[in-house]
């Protein structure tokens, strides 16, 4: 099943020019139990940083966000990490929830957003270039896909909850991508 599951992943990214995604199942080896799926296309994109350590290698980046996923299952008692996405500093794109999933990232916002969060702390500084085209990338290819309307609206955590996620320079360079709407409409 594993084999046949990165086959498609890989038709995907040849025929809709998707970036590479890490399938869950070659960084994790939890089982989840997450039931409720995504309507899609979603018309909300929404952008979060880990709060955490950055990391900048594929096994650094690996190691983080199998981390990140322990709090979120363990501490958190949730089904599986909130993000539907995380991107690693190195531009790795590593899969959470998926397309599929509806995550536990915004509060009141879960069902209608596809949540994309970039592992690190961003509030006095960005993401690398990489991981900024990562993720412009991820959601283009969502639009190819489906899974994220055309016409979407790009927003920050702090947009739709009250906290400072996705940090102060992180959702600066945000409302510079295009399709950035800021508040809950």
């Amino acid at each position: 099943m594993t084999r046949l599951v990165l086959l498609l992943a890989t038709v995907l990214v040849v025929a809709y020019g998707c970036p590479n995604i890490i399938p869950k199942s070659t960084w994790s080896t939890r089982k989840t139990n997450c039931r409720d799926n995504l309507r899609s296309p979603v018309p909300w994109a929404i952008i979060h940083h880990t709060a955490t350590p950055s990391c900048s290698s594929r096994a650094i980046c690996t190691s983080q966000a199998r981390s990140i996923q322990d709090h979120h299952t363990r501490t958190n008692k949730w089904c599986d990490v909130g993000y539907n996405f995380l991107i690693g500093n190195d531009g790795s794109i590593f899969e959470g929830r998926g397309w599929s999933k509806v995550g536990a990232h915004a509060k009141g916002s879960n069902s209608k957003s596809i949540g994309i969060s970039f592992i690190g702390n961003f509030q006095n500084s960005l993401p690398s270039a990489a991981a900024i085209s990562a993720a412009k990338s991820l959601i283009s290819c969502g639009v190819k896909l489906k899974k994220i309307r055309s016409d979407y609206k790009l927003k920050g955590h702090s947009d739709v909850f009250s906290t400072e996620c996705p940090g102060r320079s992180l959702y600066n360079n945000i409302k510079t991508w295009g399709r950035f709407v800021p508040g809950k409409a």
